[in-house]
């Protein structure tokens, strides 16, 4: 049986040899995003800034002709994944591999672009390690770490906190984001005084709650995947007489999303969470991208997702603009090394030696304003790296 590596690279053989190939007058993106299933929005949501992208700033990039292939991997499918990232390279010769909300599906992946050589820009995938698994990768999202040891530190110092409680969703996102924020915290001077983790699938978060109430910690650490999770977490918080303003309730950003916060009502005003971006966030970059991205999309604000794919592609046309259209692998992670430009969520940049993307976090508390419950930017953390690949040095 033919090895995938094989295949590949009779294909990549027979299309150099092609008449015409050297003069190929467009570049090819294969996007592998979770078009049905649970985390449909969230591929809407990433594809809809893709759109919006091209759109204002055209398809066409140093002379080549911008061109799309869309494949549906369906949800947490990293077998799919890679299957259609073969397909992608093989059959519909794309020259870059984009996309990827889930982790498993982007290291998935990760191994079609190592054989075949291909530029892959992970617009979501949050876990630290994506980025080791390929030397043609580059993140323009975020990592848990990266949010989550930065507010671990900040909670024991700027916040004042001394001891936490940790609860967190029982799968891998949910372990990086509780070994953070625990590393942060305690390296900053703060206790841990107890830890749970829940199942991902219908919890009793009542039962949970309870635990960490009677923990008597000054704080709660939270991690719950977006969608429905928050709102019921929320409302079990409330049930068990969590007052935010007694014992401080921490999360990450999804803790208090725009969904979220509507299902929780008063009761989520006060929760702290750490984010990269908000579509409230106050720049003129930012109120530029809303206004087009409500225009263009019925009036419905961009998420964390939106803007990973927006940056995704400006550091595609950035880098293929440096490469005079090449789409080469070493050529375009060469020209992405270093990359720095003001995105709508604030400066950020392109780690040379991680390629991991390097941001500000942000610290926000809910507050009513103007009889809104809204996530207001209280601090923030500027030029933050990834601290795992950090540390790997």
């Amino acid at each position: 049986m033919r090895t995938v590596i094989g295949v590949i690279a009779a294909s990549l053989a027979g299309l150099a040899a092609a008449p015409g190939a050297l003069a190929q007058q467009s570049v090819k993106i294969g996007l592998i995003l979770p078009y049905s299933g649970q985390f449909a929005d969230t591929a809407t949501q990433m594809d809809n800034a893709i759109k919006l992208f091209v759109k204002q700033n055209g398809d066409t990039v140093a002379g080549k002709k911008i061109e799309f292939v869309r494949k549906d991997s369906g949800g947490t499918a990293p077998d799919v994944a890679k299957r259609l990232a073969q397909e992608l390279v093989v059959r519909d010769r794309v020259d870059i591999l984009a996309g990827f909300v889930l982790t498993p599906n982007a290291l998935a992946a990760a191994d079609v672009s190592v054989e075949a050589k291909k530029f892959m820009v992970v617009m979501n995938a949050a876990t630290a390690i994506v980025t080791t698994r390929s030397p043609y990768m580059v993140r323009t999202s975020v990592t848990i770490p990266q949010l989550n040891e930065t507010f671990g530190a900040w909670a024991a110092t700027k916040g004042k906190i001394r001891r936490a409680y940790s609860m967190v969703s029982d799968y891998a996102p949910g372990h990086d984001a509780e070994q953070a924020f625990q590393l942060g915290f305690k390296s900053a001077g703060g206790q841990i005084v107890g830890a749970v983790r829940f199942p991902m699938t219908n919890p009793d978060f009542s039962a949970f709650v309870q635990r960490a109430k009677d923990s008597k910690a000054e704080a709660i650490f939270i991690f719950v995947p977006g969608g429905t999770q928050p709102a019921a977490l929320g409302k079990a918080l409330a049930e068990r007489g969590i007052d935010t303003a007694k014992t401080r309730v921490l999360g990450q950003g999804e803790l208090t999303d725009d969904e979220a916060r509507v299902a929780m009502g008063d009761a989520s005003l006060g929760i702290l969470t750490v984010f990269h971006y908000d579509h409230n966030h106050d720049s003129a970059k930012n109120r530029a991208f809303v206004k087009a991205f409500n225009g263009e999309y019925g009036g419905r604000n961009p998420n964390v997702f939106a803007i990973g794919g927006y940056d995704g592609m400006y550091l595609i046309y950035e880098a293929l603009k440096k490469t005079n259209g090449s789409a080469d692998a070493e050529a375009l992670v060469g020209a992405s090394r270093g990359m720095k430009w003001e995105s709508p969520r604030g400066p950020m940049s392109i780690d040379p030696l991680t390629r991991d993307v390097v941001q500000t976090v942000y610290i926000r508390r809910v507050q009513k304003v103007g009889g809104r419950l809204l996530n207001v930017e209280i601090d923030k953390v500027e030029n933050v790296k990834d601290p795992v690949k950090a540390r790997m040095k």
